[in-house]
């Protein structure tokens, strides 16, 4: 019954992702979905761990309601990194 809900909060766009940030590389990851904004928290630090094991930094971290298109977007642009509002950084250490 929760896959069902999940997916349904999905497909209207009301399911919570989690949204990683990462100077580098690069990237933009999304993770999920979850039904609420506390499952996603309580799942966020098993992603964060596996970009840190991967040696990703400047690491940014937002949990929103959302419907991302792509699961990883790679920029290539070379432009600096400007996240679009204030986002937190996670330190790992």
């Amino acid at each position: 019954m929760k896959d069902f809900l999940i997916q349904l909060l999905n497909s209207i766009g009301l399911a919570y992702w989690i949204e990683i940030v990462t100077t580098t590389p690069r990237c933009t990851y999304y993770f999920g979905p979850f039904s609420s904004k506390g499952d996603a928290e309580v799942a966020q630090a098993g992603y964060l761990e596996d970009l840190s094991n991967e040696d990703a930094q400047g690491i940014f971290v937002e949990i929103k309601r959302c419907k991302p298109q792509n699961l990883t977007i790679f920029d290539e642009t070379g432009e600096e990194f400007r996240p679009f509002k204030v986002m937190m950084p996670i330190s790992l250490q």
